[in-house]
């Protein structure tokens, strides 16, 4: 079986490997976009529906709708995790749709009720294309190039999109927009990196290892591969697996629920900044949430995720999951004691370099690994591939939705440094985790990845 995809592993880069990356990672880019942007408008939002930190909902209100996408994504990643078996393709596209009519509805809302619902449905969009998304790109990648490939697009295209949200966010600001406009048009605007690629998405080929795997379709297999790598290849027999999903999680299951562990950690972690680094850790040092959250994406973000491309594939999955997840751990704990002990001598610019080193850490390590979407792809045999992956993005977005109540109450009731070291604490023991639960996959066939060639022939 090895020797049939042998022509896709060993392909070099080439011109359709990056057309995929980009129709692929221009979902992830909206995702960074929609998901930053609602952070950084999020007073705004807030203030333009007369809701203050004094208001008896003020917790709730802010939970939803900073979390209804998340919610949204969890379900969506399940749905269409379960259809993934009926084709990677056949659904590729309706996500960016969802994506693209849910980001048009938020400038037409009037009421917080209107906002929580028009974003869930952004949230099953996103959803989906996280599910999706890194299946394919990973099912046409080679094997060497693979990390890197998925890192890009599912894990720095997320920085870009973000960085995005604060450039337009300072412009409005900038011209001297009303506050009720800019908040609506930033968050309108992620509609537009979704449209631009629904047409695309509908031409990608389907992928030769489901149509092989699960189809049991000798000849569009070969077909997929000769468009892919322009070689021919000589198959007669059928490749379809006949192994039962139930033997699949018998053997599995351990790797597959630490897959899903560390997503669900590290999005804990992760979205606590993503999500109100701009509102109320911007705020506490001062800051505006636009600069805020341009100078996190421009200077520790898109760094750590240059080093995650430079490594991956070299150094490995694992080292730099565990790296970052440390690195998050230390620079979260300096944080909270800095802004805790430094009394008068105590220096914004000090207190947001602590700050950033996380995001550094954590797109270096488990924000190109865990949350790229390569373990769920790179562990699972193809058959339940679309299963598990759909389950690991919705732990991912249920710890993300999740700190979406937890921190802002955290936050106002025990105080800043308590709900950053509860932070801290979770990134070092993802950290543990990644380093006695998790195998190395770099440069291996996803067939041997993930176990399924000794499954078949056991």
């Amino acid at each position: 079986m090895k020797d049939i995809f042998k022509p896709l592993d060993e392909k070099r880069l080439s011109f359709f490997h990056i057309k995929s990356l980009v129709t692929t990672g221009m979902g992830v880019f909206t995702d960074g976009y929609d998901l930053s942007s609602i952070g950084i408008v999020l007073l705004l939002v807030l203030s333009e529906f007369g809701i203050t930190s004094k208001s008896p909902d003020y917790v709730s209100l802010t939970a939803a709708i900073s979390g209804s996408a998340l919610a949204g994504a969890a379900i969506g990643a399940i749905i269409f995790g379960l259809l993934s078996n009926q084709g990677r393709k056949k659904f590729y596209g309706i996500d960016v749709t969802l994506m693209t009519v849910g980001a048009l509805l938020q400038a037409f809302v009037t009421d917080p009720t209107e906002l929580i619902i028009v974003r869930f449905l952004l949230g099953l969009g996103v959803g989906a294309d996280y599910v999706l998304s890194p299946m394919i790109m990973a099912e046409h990648a080679n094997a060497k190039d693979r990390g890197k490939i998925i890192a890009l697009g599912f894990g720095l295209f997320w920085g870009f999109g973000a960085t995005l949200a604060a450039i337009l966010y300072l412009a409005l600001q900038a011209a001297g927009v009303p506050p009720s406009l800019v908040w609506r048009i930033v968050l309108a605007a992620g509609a537009i990196p979704s449209a631009s690629v629904i047409y695309l998405r509908r031409k990608i080929p389907e992928t030769a290892r489901f149509l092989g795997r699960i189809r049991g379709d000798t000849e569009g297999v070969k077909g997929v591969i000769r468009e892919v790598t322009g070689t021919e290849v000589n198959l007669t027999s059928n490749l379809k697996d006949n192994t039962s999903f139930g033997e699949y999680f018998r053997r599995n299951w351990a790797l597959f629920l630490s897959a899903c562990i560390l997503w669900f950690l590290f999005d804990i972690v992760a979205y606590s900044g993503i999500l109100f680094g701009p509102s109320l850790i911007a705020s506490s040092l001062g800051i505006n949430s636009g600069v805020f959250q341009l100078l996190i994406e421009g200077a520790f973000t898109i760094p750590g995720g240059i080093i995650a491309l430079s490594l991956i594939d070299r150094v490995g999955r694992k080292p730099l999951q565990v790296v970052g997840f440390v690195v998050m751990a230390v620079a979260l704990m300096s944080f909270a004691f800095y802004k805790s002990s430094a009394g008068a001598s105590f220096s914004p610019i000090i207190a947001f370099f602590l700050y950033g080193l996380q995001n550094l850490g954590s797109q270096a390590g488990p924000g190109s690994v865990s949350a790229s979407g390569i373990l769920g792809v790179e562990l699972a045999p193809t058959k339940v591939r679309g299963l598990v992956q759909s389950l690991t993005v919705a732990s991912g977005r249920i710890g993300a939705a999740l700190t979406s109540f937890v921190f802002p109450s955290l936050f106002h009731e025990y105080g800043e440094s308590f709900a950053v070291y509860f932070l801290a604490t979770i990134a070092a023991i993802a950290a543990v985790i990644t380093l006695v639960a998790i195998p190395e996959t770099k440069r291996k066939p996803l067939e041997e990845s993930s176990r399924e060639v000794s499954v078949e022939t056991a």
